[in-house]
């Protein structure tokens, strides 16, 4: 594994961009997943100032938006306080215009301090009001940002919980998600910068107000002073995107590596296997890598700044040579020069923030855009609301010629025209290899998919057409790979039915029902216990224990129908014949229980077998029977008991 890691090499493609040694080794080549960002990037780089201006309304209506969704009040409070900040500021710069007057006038120096007076209280005044304004939008800022990034975070969730099984394990839709995940965050940040940029812009028109009140050509010269910082800021904005662009899947691999060499799941192994120096060099490495692109947009900047600063020290040199002239010519006061000054460097930094926010505001836009679409594609994806009710009692549940495709799959279909029966108040086997359909058909059975073609029947009614919410509610389920909550044990049981109170009697029942007791027993804190060990006082469970409370949790559930996937998949042979009793016990309570296991011998239980084979059902009948017949049942139950009949051979002296 020692090999030079520190360089570059490229890829086959003369057009391709450079890859370090390190992602080529570890990662296999160029860490260039479109995490959206993409779809953005020409729309970014393309930003110019006319482009800007054009945009900008539309960026605040945007704004405005976000504001009014997550708090009204706060909202206009940030609108109002802005306005009358940006009158405030033209009052003051007047009010500096008659002080200086007053003060340049002739006369004696206490004629003219008391004829400045009033002007001087209004200019105190009017920066009192600025502080109470400024003090009065921050505050509201404040109460915004986090509402805004709130509401857009349910909205983003709400969607994503809602839609089709499909949805989400359709590739293109879970990009969609990847993606507009940053958009609460953005919806936060685009309340920031909007209000910076309706303060600059309100600054902006009042200084330009002023300059023109005080003289015509004042206001081309403000615009020739601030294009030069607004190039640069642009220039230097476009270039950092298109680097985070470039590099972000780069950076994200560098914190995967750095957190590899301190998780608990990698740790045994990295001391075991000496990993440790070998993830640190290449930490080193493609650190390093990202280190000279930094430097690179450091140089770059730099570049543009020196350019930038010299067309500004052109510009100044001519604006104030400009103010001499006026002044020489007599076209203008001293007084009003002075105030020209201040206008101008008013007027200058408003453009140079606006430039600056518009940026921010623009980039942020982009992925709140993305969140919009994932709102509209959701709900056009979403679980559909309503539809015929199920039976009371059903007496049976039948697959009619049911075919149904993974989306994006070109293999054959996981079900192939499926027909079969369940009969409710049973236990019911389902019985094939590795890829069968097993676990496909007790998904449409929940409602998760719909089939491509064919029907599911409870008695009569089509599941397609039922309330799925009301099909959910009778479906309890133990999922091979169920999840493992990282809440307490009482809550990893009490989920199973989580819009129900919780009751301590019904928890009783469950463990009971699931024989978990001992587990619950063992635990530090009872069912109070932390089951994640990544928080402090956290515990972890077994495979076996775990087992048992995923039972338990489907037990606590109540449905009427309790699908079983590889139950005792880690349990002991005595635990799992413990298991098999308890299946047992609730059939014969009347519930249904559809079973999926590849230890046949615990199929024996069952009042009928359904043995699927690449995705079309070949047999069905009783335990005894599929014996009987010598056919696809019999032969992988003979297989497994060769397992424990077959003597193994003597070594050879």
């Amino acid at each position: 594994m020692k090999r030079r890691s520190g360089g570059r090499t490229k890829r086959g493609d003369a057009d391709s961009p450079d890859v370090s040694e390190s992602e080529q080794l570890l990662f296999g080549g160029p860490l260039r997943y479109d995490m959206g960002w993409n779809q953005h990037s020409d729309a970014f780089l393309e930003l110019n100032l006319r482009a800007m201006v054009t945009r900008l309304p539309s960026l605040l209506a945007s704004s405005l938006r976000l504001a009014r969704q997550a708090d009204r009040r706060a909202a206009r409070t940030v609108l109002a306080a802005e306005a009358v900040r940006g009158a405030a500021q033209a009052v003051s710069l007047l009010a500096v215009n008659s002080a200086l007057g007053r003060l340049l006038a002739g006369g004696p120096i206490e004629e003219r301090l008391r004829q400045a007076v009033p002007a001087l209280v209004t200019v105190a005044a009017v920066t009192l009001v600025a502080a109470l304004l400024r003090a009065a939008t921050t505050y509201a800022t404040g109460r915004l940002e986090p509402k805004v990034e709130r509401v857009a975070t349910e909205l983003y969730l709400e969607r994503a919980a809602s839609v089709e099984l499909a949805a989400i394990e359709d590739h293109a839709f879970h990009k969609l998600l990847d993606t507009a995940q940053y958009g609460a965050s953005s919806a936060r940040r685009m309340i920031m910068y909007g209000t910076r940029v309706v303060n600059a812009v309100i600054s902006l028109v009042a200084a330009a107000g002023v300059l023109t009140v005080l003289h015509p050509v004042l206001l081309p010269l403000l615009a020739t002073m601030t294009l030069p910082s607004a190039w640069s800021a642009l220039t230097n904005a476009r270039r950092r995107y298109e680097s985070f662009h470039t590099w972000v899947q780069h950076a994200r691999a560098g914190h995967l590596i750095s957190g590899l060499l301190t998780e608990p799941a990698a740790a045994p192994e990295i001391r075991v296997h000496g990993v440790g120096p070998f993830l640190l060099r290449h930490f080193r490495a493609m650190s390093e890598t990202a280190e000279a692109e930094q430097a690179r947009l450091a140089r770059l900047a730099a570049r543009t700044g020196l350019f930038a600063a010299a067309w500004t020290g052109l510009a100044t040199v001519a604006t104030y040579a400009t103010l001499g002239g006026l002044l020489l010519a007599g076209a203008m006061a001293l007084s009003v020069a002075g105030t020209a000054v201040i206008a101008i460097r008013t007027g200058s930094a408003s453009l140079e923030t606006l430039v600056l926010e518009v940026n921010q505001l623009h980039e942020e836009a982009l992925f709140v855009g993305d969140l919009e679409r994932l709102y509209t594609e959701a709900a056009g994806r979403a679980i559909p609301v309503g539809g015929r009710p199920l039976p009371e009692r059903p007496r049976e549940i039948r697959f009619e010629h049911v075919t149904f495709r993974y989306p994006g799959d070109s293999q054959r279909p996981a079900l192939d025209d499926v027909t079969l029966t369940l009969p409710l108040g049973r236990i019911i086997a389902l019985v094939g290899e590795n890829g069968s359909g097993k676990t496909t058909l007790v998904k449409l059975l929940a409602g998760l998919y719909t089939p491509d073609s064919g029907r599911i029947l409870w008695d009569g009614v089509d599941a397609a057409t039922a309330d799925r919410r009301g099909l959910a509610e009778r479906i309890a389920m133990v999922a091979q790979d169920f999840k493992r909550w990282p809440f307490t044990a009482r809550v990893n049981i009490a989920v199973g039915r989580s819009s129900a109170p919780l009751s301590e009697d019904r928890l009783a029942d469950a463990i009971a029902e699931a024989g978990a007791e001992e587990v619950v027993a063992d635990l530090p804190r009872g069912l109070d216990t932390l089951l994640a060990r990544d928080f402090s006082g956290g515990h972890e469970l077994s495979g076996g224990q775990w087992q048992r409370l995923g039972i338990a949790r489907a037990a606590y559930r109540r449905g009427r129908i309790l699908i079983v996937d590889e139950p005792t998949a880690a349990l002991d042979a005595r635990a799992e014949l413990e298991v098999f009793e308890k299946i047992r016990a609730l059939a014969d309570s009347g519930q249904t229980v559809v079973l999926i296991t590849h230890r046949l011998a615990s199929v024996r239980h069952a009042d009928l077998v359904h043995v699927l084979d690449q995705g079309r059902l070949v047999e069905t009948g009783t335990p005894d029977e599929l014996l009987a017949t010598g056919g696809v049942y019999a032969e992988l139950y003979s297989l497994q008991a060769e397992q424990f009949t077959k003597v193994p051979a003597p070594k050879a002296g």
